[in-house]
């Protein structure tokens, strides 16, 4: 049981995160790092029982993790294909492709370090594997603790409701992405007000160099047009970005009621990041998320890991140079030797 303690001492802490505040990206990796001490464990206890049944359980993770990074390379580079035929060829349209590429030349520089056996390049690709799993695991904590944020119920009273803009079609229209947001919060907002309070819903969104009107007002439009009361509509005007949302409507809310609690409406991909921000700006409310096209959803969940990476951009550039240091260091001391590996 001793085995377990790294395992338990995670999830305490990880409680005690989701108790004081959901939306820290601290539970993500707290929830995380007590899955995989637990199932260190897990293989230490089957190995110190069964010694072959523990080498077979490691071999077959082994096997199942490269078929699931061939399948994963295979079924992101076709994703992002779909992308650049649907959406354009933008840089955050690629993401998929190249995750998948990046994918596919981490295997091929593997398999070349394994069969050509020389020191630098196994070092290498040595590296370059740890790199990847400390990426792999910070997206794997992202997107379990990220889904199971944006399944939480909020029961909290509500004095607003928020919804995060985007860009409009033609300047003026309203796309599927943003409606879906709309048409959540409209949800949101009627299942709140059968609680008796009167709760106002809040557009948020600012006028882009390529549209005719602030989103925010194009938002309105579309909700009045679904019958929505107009008297119970908000609008915030001058933001163009996540931060700027946020810190706006934060104003707007503060000015009116320095008590308010609010909901935060934005697409599934996007609740963790928008609660995160949430979070750093002050806003007192968490998110929830709308539905998003398939074929969209895998880029749209790698951006938003990127940006989170670039916000805690210190944390993570310390722990790649320590990373690739430990290689260089390796390199140094001249291990493995060829002759050593087979």
């Amino acid at each position: 049981m001793v085995a377990f303690v790294p395992s338990f001492v995670c999830f305490f802490l990880f409680g005690v995160g989701v108790a004081r505040d959901r939306r820290r990206v601290s539970n993500a990796v707290l929830l995380g790092l007590s899955l995989v001490f637990a199932a260190l464990a897990l293989i230490l206890h089957v190995a110190s029982e069964q010694a072959q049944l523990g080498r077979d359980l490691v071999i077959v993770l082994l096997t199942l993790a490269g078929v699931g990074v061939v399948t994963l390379a295979w079924f992101l580079i076709a994703n992002g294909i779909t992308m650049v035929r649907k959406e354009g060829r933008s840089p955050a349209n690629l993401l998929s492709l190249g995750a998948g590429i990046a994918l596919v030349a981490l295997l091929v520089l593997l398999i070349t370090a394994l069969v050509l056996h020389t020191h630098t390049l196994l070092v290498v690709a040595a590296t370059a594997v740890a790199l990847a799993g400390y990426v792999a695991f910070l997206f794997l904590c992202f997107l379990v603790y990220g889904s199971l944020y944006g399944r939480l119920r909020i029961r909290r009273r509500v004095d607003y409701v928020v919804v995060l803009g985007s860009g409009l079609i033609g300047g003026t229209t309203v796309p599927p992405l943003l409606a879906a947001r709309l048409d959540r919060a409209r949800k949101e907002h009627a299942r709140l007000s059968r609680k008796g309070r009167r709760t106002l819903l809040l557009t948020s969104g600012g006028q882009g160099p390529d549209e005719k009107l602030p989103e925010a007002h194009a938002m309105a439009d579309y909700l009045v047009a679904q019958g929505f009361p107009a008297d119970l509509i908000e609008r915030e005007d001058r933001s163009t970005t996540t931060d700027e949302n946020l810190k706006f409507s934060k104003a707007l809310m503060e000015r009116a009621n320095p008590e308010y609690r609010c909901v935060i409406v934005t697409n599934n991909y996007h609740v963790f990041r928008a609660a995160v921000t949430a979070r750093r700006t002050g806003v007192r409310g968490h998110v929830i998320g709308a539905p998003t096209a398939a074929y969209f959803w895998p880029s749209a969940m790698i951006r938003e890991f990127v940006a989170l990476m670039v916000a805690y951009r210190r944390t993570n550039a310390t722990l790649f140079l320590l990373v690739v240091l430990s290689g260089l260091f390796i390199w140094w001391l001249g291990w493995p030797s060829p002759g050593a590996v087979t």
